[in-house]
């Protein structure tokens, strides 16, 4: 292992691990509290003020190893792929948005391990089923996986972790896709706008609502 910005940066790839060690790093801590990875107003703050000045990339990486880089903007994608509205969530830069909130000074070590412990579930199941990474495996196959763990309340009791992480990161990507530019374009947004005159609320909302502007 060594030392990156303060943080203990694994070299090996989390595909290295067993199914077996990716459980138990994965339930070295309670999963409720691990997988909070809502980011901060600060923390997102201080990503748009770094990203603003000089933009990461995935050859300066704080937190993530290399092959699982590969794997969180594959997922990411998947979870906000391109349209003809906008981008993807790697178009967005949402996997250098997770990069800098898993290595961000707010985010605990809990949070930390269960992403890394994550990323190396998603690969170790892949590997029992098709016998390979996820980012090798096909579309098919990958969606094959997801089908199983995104959605909770249809899921086995044995994907547990998986379903726990996949869930996290999907609400992770959404948050960071949504305060990105791009995002906010999708959202079409209309605040930070300047509005030479305000002629008031249109009289057809007014009527919706049951209120009127009083005279005077």
């Amino acid at each position: 292992m060594r030392k990156v910005d303060g943080l203990k940066k694994v070299e090996s790839p989390g595909s290295h691990l067993s199914r077996r060690e990716t459980v138990k790093l994965l339930g070295m801590v309670p999963l409720g509290l691990a997988l909070a990875w809502t980011p901060s107003p600060t923390q997102v703050e201080r990503f748009l003020r770094m990203s603003l000045s000089t933009r990461p990339s995935a050859l300066d990486l704080r937190f993530f190893t290399s092959e699982e880089y590969q794997t969180v903007r594959l997922l990411a994608d998947l979870i906000i792929p391109r349209d003809e509205r906008s981008g993807s969530a790697s178009d967005a830069g949402v996997p250098e948005f997770m990069d800098f909130m898993m290595a961000d000074q707010d985010t605990s070590a809990e949070a930390r391990t269960a992403m890394r412990g994550g990323l190396a579930w998603t690969d170790a199941e892949c590997g029992r089923r098709y016998g390979k990474r996820f980012v090798d495996c096909s579309e098919r196959e990958r969606i094959g996986l997801l089908d199983d763990i995104a959605w909770p309340a249809r899921a086995r009791p044995e994907m547990s972790h998986g379903v726990a992480f996949f869930n996290a990161f999907r609400d992770l990507t959404a948050s960071g896709f949504w305060s990105s530019e791009m995002g906010v374009k999708d959202l079409r947004y209309q605040g930070n706008a300047v509005v030479p005159k305000w002629t008031g609320c249109p009289d057809a909302a007014l009527r919706k609502i049951g209120v009127r502007y009083q005279d005077g």
